[in-house]
């Protein structure tokens, strides 16, 4: 049951970080994108692309190895994609964690970006 319940939350972050993703890699430099990441104008965004640019391709390979964790579990192989489930979440919360650390305003975008994961690991380290 761990395991079932787990994979929502391992689909959800999955889904997550491919959205992010998206904001970061391909809609960097509209305003309705930087303004949610505290961008200040047009100008920033567009110095900050690439290293935005990178950052997104980041999240989307953990949305993907995620992604795969979970069909290779469900596929028979369990231990596979048990370890490729619980290293891609730990990499996720641990992303999280470290924005925390980057000011009181990152406060809820981490916890929005490693809640998922975080109960997603918990629940597939017993599983």
């Amino acid at each position: 049951m761990a395991a079932v319940i787990g994979t929502v939350f391992v689909a959800l972050a999955a889904l997550l970080h491919g959205y992010i993703f998206l904001m970061e890699s391909v809609l960097w430099t509209r305003p309705s994108t930087w303004k949610r990441f505290g961008v200040a104008d047009q100008a920033q965004a567009d110095a900050t692309r690439p290293m935005a640019y990178n950052q997104g391709f980041y999240n989307l390979f953990l949305g993907v190895g995620a992604a795969l964790g979970l069909v290779l579990y469900w596929a028979g192989a369990m231990p596979v994609g048990k370890t490729l489930v619980l290293f891609t979440t730990a990499c996720m919360f641990l992303a999280a964690a470290v924005l925390t650390t980057t000011g009181r305003g990152y406060l809820k975008p981490a916890l929005m970006q490693g809640t998922l994961p975080l109960i997603g690991f918990v629940l597939f380290a017993f599983a």
